[in-house]
């Protein structure tokens, strides 16, 4: 509750890790409180950027903590070879300035391992897109709260920047 920055990682699936979260007694009242009611910056990485949403539909309908809004649903590539799980390097495209992007240029390249994807209900909420058989966010951000599709801790260089301006972020 008195976290002054807060990472919730992820990985595997959204009703798995929601699951998870509410059987910590108390977790997510502090991480609200911390986050919603004292500003305490916050970065979801992958399934923890996914469990942002309003409902995931990974192994039914599972309501999630619902600080962006929207929805995450399994990939669907509308190019044959894009294969799910999306696995490797892909680059991502800033699509506005936010102190999270600052110095990111278009095609810096992040690492993802992932079958679902976020779709915000505010266009506004997605920071940064990726293609992989047609474009979704890589990024959300909405007001002190954000989330990476991609794996920064995987990423190299680029990735360890993105950490670092995390880490600099004054929301």
């Amino acid at each position: 509750m008195r976290a002054d920055y807060i990472v919730l990682p992820g990985v595997g699936a959204f009703r798995t890790c929601m699951a998870a979260l509410v059987a910590r007694d108390g977790l997510i009242e502090a991480m609200t409180h911390a986050v919603k009611t004292r500003g305490a910056p916050f970065l979801g990485v992958c399934v923890g950027m996914q469990l942002l949403a309003d409902r995931g539909l990974e192994f039914g309908d599972t309501k999630g903590l619902g600080w962006i809004g929207g929805d995450v649903r399994k990939m669907t590539p509308d190019q044959p070879g894009a294969k799910v799980p999306h696995m490797g390097w892909n680059t991502v495209e800033p699509l506005r300035e936010h102190p999270l992007l600052t110095g990111m240029a278009s095609g810096t390249h992040m690492y993802f391992t992932h079958s679902y994807v976020f779709q915000p209900t505010d266009p506004e909420h997605a920071a940064a897109i990726t293609d992989h058989g047609g474009p979704f966010a890589a990024m959300v951000i909405r007001e002190n709260t954000a989330g990476v599709q991609f794996h920064p801790e995987k990423s190299q260089t680029a990735g360890l920047e993105l950490i670092q301006r995390f880490l600099e972020w004054r929301p």
